[in-house]
Order: C-alpha cells, then sequence, then structure tokens
C-alpha cells in the first residue's frame, strides 16, 4: 500500500513526487513509457525559469533524477484501470499488476494528435513520425513534409532543415501561429517553404512510403517527399479513469485550479487537465498543487 500513486512521469508527476516525498509519503510513479514526458522530444526549451537554453531530453532528466533522488518508487507499465473501494485507490495494469494507494495522482499528459486520413496507420514508424529529435536523422539530405503551424512545429521544422535537403510546412489556416521569433527563422531558411490554408487529404500508397496529397482550396496538390512529420498537437489517454472523473467534450478531465478531481482522493496534473494554458510551467504548478492537497487528504484519513 502505498500513501500515494502518480500514473504519468512527465514535469506534472515528477513535480508531485518530489513533494510528496519531501513530505514523508510513500509514492509509486508508472509511465508506459520513458520518463520524462513529451518534454523530452522537445529540441530546446527557452521559457522554462533557470534555464535559458536547454534540451527537453536535458530537463527531463534533471526532473527524473530529482524524484529519483527522493526516494519515488517507479515501474513501466501502463495502467489500464482503476478501483476505488472504500477510499483505497487500485490501479491495474495491462501486465495484470495491482497496486493500492490512498490517493491518486494523475498526470497522463497528452499523446500525438494524428491526421486520421488515408494509409496514415500503414506508414506510421515507416515514413510518418512525430518527433524530429527521433527521426531528423534518417531523413538527411531528403525531402520531408511537416504538418502544423505551431510552436512545436516550427521547432521541429527548424532542426530537420538542419540536415534535411528541403522542409515543406503544410499549415491548415492562412498564417502560422508560432511565435513570431520562430516564424523570422523560419522565413529565413532558404530550404523551408510554407504552404497555408491547406489540408492533407491522404497519404500516397505504395510499397514504401513515397508523399502526401494535399487540398489547397479546389485544387489537389501532390507532394513528393521520403518523410512526413505531424506535429498538429496532442490529445489526451483519460480513458483508464473516466469513471472517477468528469470528462469535457475533448476527453480531457475537468477541474479547477485545485487540481480535485470529483472522487474523493483523486488528483489531476498536467496537460490531461481541462486548462487554458499547457506549458512545463503549468505542468509543474499542477503536480505540487495535487502533491500538497493529496497530503492533507491523506493526513486527514
Amino acid at each position: 500500500m502505498y500513501d500515494i500513486i502518480i500514473v504519468g512521469a512527465g514535469p506534472a508527476g515528477l513535480t508531485a513526487a518530489v513533494y510528496a516525498r519531501r513530505a514523508n509519503k510513500s509514492v509509486l510513479l508508472l509511465d508506459k513509457a520513458a520518463f520524462g514526458g513529451q518534454i523530452a522530444f522537445s529540441p530546446k526549451v527557452e521559457n522554462y525559469p533557470g534555464f535559458e537554453s536547454i534540451t527537453g531530453a536535458e530537463l527531463a532528466d534533471k526532473m527524473v533524477e530529482q524524484a529519483l533522488s527522493q526516494g519515488a518508487d517507479v515501474e513501466v507499465e501502463n495502467v489500464v484501470s482503476v478501483k476505488n473501494e472504500n477510499g483505497i485507490k487500485t490501479v491495474i495494469t495491462e501486465d495484470g499488476n495491482e497496486y493500492s494507494c490512498k490517493a491518486l495522482i494523475i498526470a497522463v499528459g497528452a499523446k500525438h494528435r494524428h491526421l486520421n486520413v488515408e494509409n496514415e496507420e500503414k506508414f506510421l514508424g515507416e515514413g510518418i513520425s512525430f518527433c524530429a529529435v527521433c527521426d531528423g536523422a534518417f531523413y538527411k539530405d531528403k525531402t520531408v513534409a511537416l504538418i502544423g503551424g505551431g510552436n512545436s512545429a516550427l521547432q521541429e521544422a527548424i532542426l530537420l532543415s538542419e540536415t534535411s535537403k528541403k522542409v515543406i510546412i503544410v499549415q491548415n489556416l492562412e498564417f502560422l501561429t508560432g511565435e513570431k521569433r520562430l516564424q523570422e527563422i523560419i522565413a529565413g531558411k532558404d530550404n523551408i517553404e510554407v504552404v497555408l490554408g491547406a489540408t492533407v487529404d491522404k497519404v500516397k500508397d505504395g510499397d514504401e512510403f513515397n508523399g502526401i496529397i494535399i487540398n489547397k482550396g479546389n485544387e489537389k496538390i501532390d507532394i513528393n517527399c521520403e518523410g512526413l512529420f505531424v506535429a498538429i498537437g496532442l490529445e489526451p489517454d483519460n480513458t483508464p479513469f473516466k469513471d472517477l472523473c468528469d470528462l469535457n467534450a475533448w476527453g480531457y478531465v475537468d477541474a479547477d485550479e485545485s487540481c480535485l478531481t470529483k472522487t474523493e482522493g483523486v488528483f489531476v496534473a498536467g496537460d490531461c487537465r481541462s486548462k487554458n494554458l499547457r506549458q512545463i510551467t503549468t505542468a509543474t504548478s499542477d503536480g505540487a498543487t495535487c502533491a500538497v492537497n493529496a497530503c492533507r487528504y491523506i493526513d486527514s484519513l
């Protein structure tokens, strides 16, 4: 029996673990993938206090090291459901393991949003990627397309442009939404082309990935490329917790700034929570809030 189980080991979950351990609560961190969350795949972080510039992987490593040094237990497992009986929360994993706790913190973040177009599933990991840091090297001196126009998309495009022959950005709006500074860098790159007001119609079929068809106005345009990077945002993976929490129309857990859910002893932190701003700083803030409230809840039992 743990005092607190934290599902998700991104910035929110790791911060919660640090605060809970400093309050002398026993903590188990569960995550189905690499610890550190989505930030670990960001090529550069320049808006986290204390670091003028740091890679996402470096920042994530520092957060993981701190949580482990405080004595949090960790397991790499995929949580599929949670039972709540007599105030005890039992977390059940895909491997059939069960872990019990007094308080639960949900900090699963969000996963990459897919295009949901023809042939996309066929080429996932075989021409279609969601991480330039992870897969950009495979496309050295090749042409790649990138879908999206926000900060993450522009950062990915800039990174890809350093090694790829050409990067074609496809944005569904008539303007890019990323920061002005990033747009200025994009405009100064000779090997980046921006196509605005266009959507992906389908991924071209074949034995190997060979490009996409886009819709621009009333015209279908064939884009030949060796790789496709998708950076159109994230979506939460809160299904295992739907009986414990109220989910909004987009699947995010409804909770206010106190991070409390409708279930006593269950809290939510980070990008999986309904909120107006999703940044590393707001995730760590949520993590601290959840841990403090979870500790108060346990002490009141």
